[in-house]
């Protein structure tokens, strides 16, 4: 029999909807069903896609607090949760009747609160090589790039790409700029970056499209920690301005 998993498109209730993404992985998806013709691009902070993160993160804690044997993997995004699991114990039949009942206590759920993380930051010159061009690219000064950056509270809505790359959101609109049109084949680690409404700071020297506006002296990945990273999703972030001395100061300290 063959299968076209784009096609396999099945309302879940309680506002969400499961896909198959492979034959050992299933996508459970929060958001709107995307409408055919022209997008059209929303704030990525909208009502909507923070409502459809809260879910994510709920039907996440309770598949960490109830496995369902079998799932191996479990990879949020912003308003989806991609479940992998072993075709020979669990098939997509069973596990979308098993998430439907975890479904039905979503709303039931409560999510530990959100630590607050503060991660300084030297922006601009060598730092931050982007800042200049993204300040003239909205007719703005560097301390006025900075002060925005350094205004918001970020959500962490999930981590990817490499670990311990978390991706924030969202920018002040004065910011939002496009991604580089190539992207650079070496990224220093601990660049904050920018692109689109998101922002970041890169765990590793990778390569990477975004726009770098400083850097911080701040390992983001932790081998030691649970989760491999300074950063868990949910958590909220602040950017705090550091000058090129206190900057050489922290790196020391976190050599």
């Amino acid at each position: 029999m063959r299968y076209t998993f784009a096609s396999m498109d099945t309302s879940a209730g309680e506002g969400a909807r499961f896909q198959f993404a492979s034959d050992q992985s299933l996508l459970v998806y929060f958001d709107q069903v995307k409408q055919k013709g022209r997008a059209q691009a929303r704030p990525l902070q909208s009502l909507i896609t923070l409502q459809a993160n809260e879910k994510v993160r709920k039907l996440l804690r309770l598949l960490e607090l109830k496995p369902v044997p079998g799932v191996c993997n479990l990879y949020p995004a912003y308003c989806s949760l991609l479940l992998r699991f072993d075709g020979l114990r669990i098939g997509h039949e069973e596990l979308q009747g098993i998430l439907r009942q975890y479904l039905e206590r979503i709303d039931e759920v409560e999510l530990p609160e959100a630590r607050l993380v503060e991660i300084p930051v030297c922006y601009g010159g060598e730092f931050g090589p982007d800042l200049d061009e993204v300040c003239k690219f909205h007719g703005i000064t560097e301390p006025q790039a900075i002060e925005l950056h350094a205004s918001v509270e970020y959500l962490v809505y999930f981590l990817g790409f490499v670990p311990g790359f978390a991706y924030l959101g969202e920018l002040p609109k004065e910011l939002v700029t496009p991604r580089l049109a190539a992207p650079r084949k070496r990224v220093p680690a601990g660049s904050v970056g920018i692109a689109g409404n998101q922002t970041g700071a890169y765990p590793f020297a990778t390569p990477g499209g975004w726009r770098l506006i400083g850097r911080t002296p701040i390992k983001m990945f932790r081998a030691d920690s649970r989760g491999l990273s300074l950063l868990s999703i949910g958590d909220r972030v602040r950017f705090a301005p550091i000058d090129a001395e206190r900057f050489e100061e922290l790196e020391k300290k976190w050599a």
